[in-house]
């Protein structure tokens, strides 16, 4: 089975109250077009994770970030493929997170973490998301 590595940003922010809230992102093409995720993408050749992720952030949502520790590595199988996803905290810099590529986006309480339909792979991350929030 094909192996995919990719890069997820978990950005964390606060809301005008003051909570802490995540970034996340609804899929806008492709076989999971609508399911929600954590943005973020391939690693291309010769990129390290962190290279890539700033990479992707910055094509998808015209931002900078900092990239931050790694939260988890997610290994999962999907029917036509294994991904290998390398999640990690990060920061805005500058930029207003212009969705280039998503169909929507929300920035999400702890609540509302499980409001949203997550792809496979990225739901196993929420609880995790959740206890560090």
């Amino acid at each position: 089975m094909k192996t995919i590595r990719v890069v997820a940003a978990i950005m964390k922010a606060e809301n005008e109250n003051g909570e802490p809230v995540i970034f996340a992102t609804q899929r806008g093409y492709g076989d999971f077009k609508g399911g929600w995720e954590f943005p973020g993408g391939k690693i291309e050749e010769g990129e390290t994770p962190q290279k890539a992720l700033k990479r992707e952030i910055m094509e998808e949502l015209d931002t900078e970030i900092t990239v931050g520790e790694l939260i988890d590595k997610i290994e999962y199988d999907y029917p036509t493929f294994h991904l290998s996803m390398d999640c990690f905290w990060a920061e805005i810099v500058s930029g207003n997170l212009v969705l280039k590529e998503h169909e929507a986006a929300k920035w999400l309480t702890k609540d509302q973490l499980d409001s949203v339909e997550w792809l496979p792979a990225d739901i196993t991350l929420v609880d995790t998301i959740r206890g560090n929030m």
